[in-house]
Protein backbone atom coordinates (compact mmCIF):
# COMPACT_ATOMS: atom_id res chain seq x y z
CA UNK A 1 0.00 0.00 0.00
CA UNK A 2 1.25 3.51 -1.07
CA UNK A 3 1.99 5.91 2.05
CA UNK A 4 -0.18 8.82 2.53
CA UNK A 5 1.20 11.60 0.50
CA UNK A 6 2.11 14.39 2.99
CA UNK A 7 4.07 18.37 1.87
CA UNK A 8 7.56 17.77 1.36
CA UNK A 9 9.64 21.22 1.99
CA UNK A 10 13.11 22.11 0.35
CA UNK A 11 14.79 21.33 2.76
CA UNK A 12 13.69 17.53 3.67
CA UNK A 13 15.73 15.10 3.01
CA UNK A 14 14.38 11.77 1.69
CA UNK A 15 16.03 8.58 0.42
CA UNK A 16 15.68 7.14 -3.02
CA UNK A 17 13.12 4.16 -1.38
CA UNK A 18 10.97 7.53 0.07
CA UNK A 19 10.79 9.27 -3.44
CA UNK A 20 9.70 6.01 -5.05
CA UNK A 21 6.93 5.69 -3.01
CA UNK A 22 6.33 9.12 -3.57
CA UNK A 23 6.01 8.65 -7.16
CA UNK A 24 4.90 5.25 -7.13
CA UNK A 25 1.54 7.31 -5.12
CA UNK A 26 1.45 9.81 -7.77
CA UNK A 27 1.43 7.56 -10.67
CA UNK A 28 -1.46 5.53 -8.97
CA UNK A 29 -3.51 9.17 -8.03
CA UNK A 30 -3.09 9.91 -12.10
CA UNK A 31 -3.97 6.89 -13.41
CA UNK A 32 -7.99 6.77 -11.20
CA UNK A 33 -7.80 9.98 -12.76
CA UNK A 34 -7.28 8.64 -15.93
CA UNK A 35 -9.60 6.14 -15.24
CA UNK A 36 -12.44 8.28 -13.64
CA UNK A 37 -12.17 10.64 -16.96
CA UNK A 38 -12.22 7.51 -19.46
CA UNK A 39 -15.74 6.17 -18.09
CA UNK A 40 -16.97 9.90 -18.34
CA UNK A 41 -15.72 10.28 -22.01
CA UNK A 42 -16.92 6.89 -22.76
CA UNK A 43 -20.35 7.68 -21.37
CA UNK A 44 -20.84 10.67 -23.52
CA UNK A 45 -18.12 9.31 -26.43
CA UNK A 46 -21.57 10.58 -28.45
CA UNK A 47 -21.23 14.37 -27.65
CA UNK A 48 -17.31 13.69 -28.35
CA UNK A 49 -18.15 12.25 -31.62
CA UNK A 50 -20.39 14.94 -32.66
CA UNK A 51 -17.71 17.93 -31.96
CA UNK A 52 -15.16 15.60 -34.19
CA UNK A 53 -17.83 15.44 -36.76
CA UNK A 54 -18.58 18.71 -37.01
CA UNK A 55 -16.05 20.44 -38.90
CA UNK A 56 -16.53 17.44 -41.55
CA UNK A 57 -20.13 17.49 -41.35
CA UNK A 58 -20.55 21.23 -42.48
CA UNK A 59 -17.54 21.09 -45.37
CA UNK A 60 -19.70 17.36 -46.81
CA UNK A 61 -22.67 19.42 -46.70
CA UNK A 62 -21.55 21.81 -49.37
CA UNK A 63 -19.64 19.23 -51.30
CA UNK A 64 -21.54 16.48 -52.01
CA UNK A 65 -23.77 17.19 -54.56
CA UNK A 66 -23.52 15.11 -57.78
CA UNK A 67 -21.83 12.70 -56.15
CA UNK A 68 -22.03 9.40 -53.99
CA UNK A 69 -22.66 11.11 -50.88
CA UNK A 70 -25.21 13.73 -52.19
CA UNK A 71 -27.67 11.23 -53.86
CA UNK A 72 -29.63 12.22 -50.87
CA UNK A 73 -29.66 15.82 -51.18
CA UNK A 74 -30.64 14.99 -55.02
CA UNK A 75 -33.65 12.90 -54.00
CA UNK A 76 -34.91 15.48 -51.48
CA UNK A 77 -34.55 17.71 -53.75
CA UNK A 78 -36.80 15.46 -56.19
CA UNK A 79 -38.92 14.65 -53.83
CA UNK A 80 -39.94 18.76 -53.27
CA UNK A 81 -40.25 18.79 -57.04
CA UNK A 82 -42.84 15.90 -57.15
CA UNK A 83 -44.50 16.80 -53.88
CA UNK A 84 -44.91 20.69 -55.89
CA UNK A 85 -46.10 19.08 -59.40
CA UNK A 86 -48.39 16.98 -57.46
CA UNK A 87 -50.43 19.96 -55.85
CA UNK A 88 -50.32 21.55 -59.61
CA UNK A 89 -51.75 18.86 -60.90
CA UNK A 90 -54.59 18.11 -58.41
CA UNK A 91 -55.64 22.15 -58.46
CA UNK A 92 -55.86 21.48 -62.74
CA UNK A 93 -58.10 18.00 -62.26
CA UNK A 94 -60.52 20.54 -60.54
CA UNK A 95 -60.80 22.71 -63.07
CA UNK A 96 -64.92 22.69 -64.96
CA UNK A 97 -63.53 23.05 -68.37
CA UNK A 98 -61.61 19.52 -68.91
CA UNK A 99 -63.49 16.87 -69.50
CA UNK A 100 -64.40 14.16 -66.65
CA UNK A 101 -61.97 11.64 -68.53
CA UNK A 102 -59.38 13.86 -68.75
CA UNK A 103 -59.68 15.36 -65.28
CA UNK A 104 -59.38 11.80 -63.60
CA UNK A 105 -56.33 11.14 -65.50
CA UNK A 106 -54.81 14.25 -64.06
CA UNK A 107 -55.98 13.73 -60.66
CA UNK A 108 -54.24 9.86 -61.42
CA UNK A 109 -51.39 11.23 -62.06
CA UNK A 110 -51.17 13.74 -59.05
CA UNK A 111 -51.91 11.17 -57.11
CA UNK A 112 -48.80 8.97 -58.56
CA UNK A 113 -46.26 11.91 -57.75
CA UNK A 114 -47.49 12.63 -54.13
CA UNK A 115 -46.91 8.90 -53.74
CA UNK A 116 -43.27 9.36 -55.18
CA UNK A 117 -42.70 12.41 -52.90
CA UNK A 118 -43.51 10.69 -50.02
CA UNK A 119 -41.37 7.75 -50.82
CA UNK A 120 -38.26 9.50 -51.55
CA UNK A 121 -36.28 11.32 -48.41
CA UNK A 122 -37.86 14.24 -46.78
CA UNK A 123 -34.53 15.53 -45.47
CA UNK A 124 -30.67 15.54 -46.01
CA UNK A 125 -29.22 13.13 -43.14
CA UNK A 126 -26.09 14.58 -41.62
CA UNK A 127 -22.74 13.70 -43.09
CA UNK A 128 -20.54 11.53 -41.22
CA UNK A 129 -17.55 9.99 -41.71
CA UNK A 130 -17.36 5.97 -42.62
CA UNK A 131 -15.89 2.97 -40.72
CA UNK A 132 -14.40 -0.46 -42.47
CA UNK A 133 -14.58 -3.37 -40.86
CA UNK A 134 -16.17 -4.79 -37.94
CA UNK A 135 -14.84 -3.50 -34.91
CA UNK A 136 -13.40 -0.48 -36.23
CA UNK A 137 -15.97 1.47 -34.72
CA UNK A 138 -16.16 0.44 -31.56
CA UNK A 139 -11.92 0.40 -31.49
CA UNK A 140 -12.20 4.20 -32.56
CA UNK A 141 -14.27 5.01 -29.81
CA UNK A 142 -12.18 4.00 -27.11
CA UNK A 143 -9.36 5.47 -28.66
CA UNK A 144 -11.18 8.91 -29.29
CA UNK A 145 -12.67 8.71 -25.61
CA UNK A 146 -8.75 8.04 -24.08
CA UNK A 147 -7.56 11.32 -25.97
CA UNK A 148 -10.09 13.22 -24.34
CA UNK A 149 -10.04 11.76 -21.45
CA UNK A 150 -5.89 12.77 -21.28
CA UNK A 151 -6.90 16.08 -21.87
CA UNK A 152 -9.64 15.99 -19.16
CA UNK A 153 -7.84 14.58 -16.52
CA UNK A 154 -4.68 16.91 -17.29
CA UNK A 155 -4.83 19.03 -14.70
CA UNK A 156 -4.75 16.29 -12.22
CA UNK A 157 -1.96 14.61 -14.09
CA UNK A 158 0.05 18.17 -13.98
CA UNK A 159 -0.94 19.01 -10.54
CA UNK A 160 0.84 15.61 -9.34
CA UNK A 161 3.98 16.20 -11.82
CA UNK A 162 3.97 19.78 -10.11
CA UNK A 163 3.32 18.80 -6.72
CA UNK A 164 6.15 15.66 -7.36
CA UNK A 165 9.03 18.39 -8.60
CA UNK A 166 8.46 21.80 -7.20
CA UNK A 167 10.07 20.53 -3.90
CA UNK A 168 13.20 20.07 -5.43
CA UNK A 169 13.62 23.94 -6.40
CA UNK A 170 14.78 26.50 -4.61
CA UNK A 171 12.49 29.38 -3.95
CA UNK A 172 14.20 31.65 -6.71
CA UNK A 173 13.67 28.57 -8.84
CA UNK A 174 9.87 28.14 -8.07
CA UNK A 175 9.64 32.00 -8.94
CA UNK A 176 10.70 31.35 -12.29
CA UNK A 177 8.65 27.89 -12.06
CA UNK A 178 5.20 28.76 -10.74
CA UNK A 179 3.72 31.12 -13.03
CA UNK A 180 5.13 29.00 -16.35
CA UNK A 181 3.34 25.76 -14.64
CA UNK A 182 0.02 27.56 -14.40
CA UNK A 183 0.13 29.15 -17.75
CA UNK A 184 1.07 25.66 -19.34
CA UNK A 185 -1.73 24.31 -19.04
CA UNK A 186 -4.06 26.85 -20.27
CA UNK A 187 -1.69 27.99 -23.00
CA UNK A 188 -2.48 24.50 -24.36
CA UNK A 189 -6.24 24.46 -23.77
CA UNK A 190 -6.65 28.01 -25.66
CA UNK A 191 -3.94 26.51 -28.38
CA UNK A 192 -6.57 23.49 -28.89
CA UNK A 193 -9.39 25.73 -28.14
CA UNK A 194 -8.19 28.23 -31.55
CA UNK A 195 -7.65 25.08 -33.74
CA UNK A 196 -10.49 23.49 -33.17
CA UNK A 197 -12.63 27.12 -33.56
CA UNK A 198 -10.09 28.28 -36.75
CA UNK A 199 -8.03 25.87 -38.27
CA UNK A 200 -9.66 22.52 -38.56
CA UNK A 201 -13.23 23.85 -40.48
CA UNK A 202 -10.72 26.12 -42.92
CA UNK A 203 -8.47 23.41 -43.41
CA UNK A 204 -11.28 20.46 -43.75
CA UNK A 205 -13.02 22.93 -46.38
CA UNK A 206 -9.72 23.28 -48.07
CA UNK A 207 -8.73 19.24 -48.06
CA UNK A 208 -12.20 18.25 -48.66
CA UNK A 209 -13.22 20.76 -51.19
CA UNK A 210 -10.11 20.53 -53.64
CA UNK A 211 -10.88 19.17 -57.00
CA UNK A 212 -14.56 17.81 -55.93
CA UNK A 213 -15.55 17.59 -59.40
CA UNK A 214 -12.44 14.53 -60.06
CA UNK A 215 -12.68 12.62 -56.98
CA UNK A 216 -15.72 10.76 -54.95
CA UNK A 217 -14.17 11.61 -50.94
CA UNK A 218 -15.75 8.77 -48.94
CA UNK A 219 -13.41 10.22 -45.36
CA UNK A 220 -12.70 7.35 -42.70
CA UNK A 221 -13.36 7.84 -39.15
CA UNK A 222 -9.90 6.71 -37.94
CA UNK A 223 -7.71 9.19 -40.23
CA UNK A 224 -10.37 12.09 -39.92
CA UNK A 225 -10.50 11.85 -36.17
CA UNK A 226 -6.31 11.54 -35.97
CA UNK A 227 -5.83 14.20 -38.87
CA UNK A 228 -8.07 16.60 -36.09
CA UNK A 229 -6.90 15.42 -32.96
CA UNK A 230 -3.15 15.49 -34.11
CA UNK A 231 -3.98 19.02 -35.24
CA UNK A 232 -5.21 20.18 -31.96
CA UNK A 233 -1.94 18.77 -29.49
CA UNK A 234 0.60 19.97 -32.13
CA UNK A 235 -1.05 23.52 -32.14
CA UNK A 236 -1.16 23.12 -27.92
CA UNK A 237 2.18 22.16 -27.50
CA UNK A 238 3.32 24.99 -29.86
CA UNK A 239 1.36 27.92 -27.67
CA UNK A 240 3.94 26.86 -25.32
CA UNK A 241 6.58 28.98 -26.94
CA UNK A 242 6.61 31.74 -25.03
CA UNK A 243 7.68 30.04 -22.10
CA UNK A 244 9.89 28.08 -23.14
CA UNK A 245 11.61 31.58 -23.72
CA UNK A 246 10.77 32.33 -20.47
CA UNK A 247 12.71 29.23 -19.59
CA UNK A 248 15.70 29.84 -21.66
CA UNK A 249 15.74 33.24 -20.32
CA UNK A 250 15.83 32.12 -16.88
CA UNK A 251 18.95 30.08 -17.57
CA UNK A 252 21.07 32.89 -19.13
CA UNK A 253 20.69 31.50 -22.84
CA UNK A 254 18.91 34.82 -23.99
CA UNK A 255 16.80 37.66 -23.60
CA UNK A 256 14.66 39.84 -25.30
CA UNK A 257 17.24 41.83 -27.19
CA UNK A 258 18.68 38.54 -28.45
CA UNK A 259 15.15 37.72 -30.30
CA UNK A 260 14.78 40.75 -31.68
CA UNK A 261 18.59 40.68 -33.72
CA UNK A 262 17.60 37.06 -34.46
CA UNK A 263 13.88 37.45 -35.63
CA UNK A 264 14.66 36.14 -39.29
CA UNK A 265 16.66 33.06 -38.15
CA UNK A 266 13.33 32.78 -35.46
CA UNK A 267 10.65 32.84 -38.59
CA UNK A 268 12.68 30.28 -40.58
CA UNK A 269 11.95 27.85 -37.37
CA UNK A 270 9.06 28.92 -37.14
CA UNK A 271 7.94 27.97 -40.79
CA UNK A 272 9.86 24.67 -40.10
CA UNK A 273 7.75 23.68 -37.16
CA UNK A 274 4.27 24.59 -39.23
CA UNK A 275 5.18 22.58 -41.94
CA UNK A 276 6.39 19.16 -39.75
CA UNK A 277 2.89 19.80 -37.85
CA UNK A 278 0.03 17.79 -39.47
CA UNK A 279 -1.58 19.02 -42.82
CA UNK A 280 1.23 19.92 -45.49
CA UNK A 281 -1.59 21.69 -47.62
CA UNK A 282 -0.69 25.81 -47.53
CA UNK A 283 -3.92 26.56 -45.97
CA UNK A 284 -3.62 24.47 -42.66
CA UNK A 285 0.44 25.44 -42.44
CA UNK A 286 -0.84 29.10 -42.80
CA UNK A 287 -3.40 28.84 -39.84
CA UNK A 288 -0.89 26.98 -37.94
CA UNK A 289 1.75 29.90 -38.76
CA UNK A 290 -0.18 33.07 -38.05
CA UNK A 291 -0.65 32.25 -33.92
CA UNK A 292 3.43 31.12 -34.12
CA UNK A 293 4.04 34.53 -35.30
CA UNK A 294 1.77 36.65 -33.16
CA UNK A 295 3.24 34.28 -30.02
CA UNK A 296 7.09 35.07 -30.86
CA UNK A 297 6.03 38.55 -31.35
CA UNK A 298 4.11 38.71 -27.77
CA UNK A 299 7.46 36.77 -26.10
CA UNK A 300 9.45 39.32 -27.68
CA UNK A 301 7.44 42.23 -25.68
CA UNK A 302 7.51 39.89 -22.46
CA UNK A 303 11.12 39.18 -22.55
CA UNK A 304 12.28 42.77 -22.96
CA UNK A 305 9.48 43.47 -20.16
CA UNK A 306 11.42 40.77 -17.73
CA UNK A 307 14.56 42.51 -18.68
CA UNK A 308 14.23 45.68 -17.53
CA UNK A 309 12.53 44.36 -14.37
CA UNK A 310 15.27 42.67 -13.68
CA UNK A 311 17.43 45.60 -14.65
CA UNK A 312 15.50 47.74 -12.25
CA UNK A 313 15.74 44.97 -9.14
CA UNK A 314 19.55 44.67 -10.09
CA UNK A 315 20.13 48.48 -9.87
CA UNK A 316 18.11 48.68 -6.66
CA UNK A 317 19.94 46.20 -5.27
CA UNK A 318 23.15 47.66 -6.05
CA UNK A 319 22.29 51.30 -4.61
CA UNK A 320 21.22 49.09 -1.08
CA UNK A 321 24.61 47.26 -1.00
CA UNK A 322 26.96 50.49 -1.85
CA UNK A 323 25.07 52.84 0.31
CA UNK A 324 26.58 56.60 0.63
CA UNK A 325 29.65 56.89 1.18
CA UNK A 326 31.20 57.50 4.25
CA UNK A 327 32.75 60.99 5.05
CA UNK A 328 36.54 60.78 5.64
CA UNK A 329 38.68 63.05 7.30
CA UNK A 330 42.04 63.95 9.07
Amino acid sequence: MPKVLRPIGHEDRLSIVDHLDELRSRLMICGAALVVAFGLCFWQNHVILNLLNKPYAEQASRTAANHLGGLTNDSVSAAHHFGNAAALLQTLSRSTTLAPADAALIAAAAQQLSAAAKALPQKTPKSIPITIGVGEPFTTTLTVCFYFALLLALPVILYQAYAFIIPALSPKERRVAMPIMVAAPVLFVVGVVFTYIVVLPAAIRFLQGYNTNQFQALVQAKPLYSFEVLTMGAIGLAFQMPLGLVGLRSIGVMNGSTLTRHWRYATVIIAIIAAAMPGADPVTTGLETAPLVILFLASIVLLKFLDRRDARRAAAELTSVDGPDPAGGD
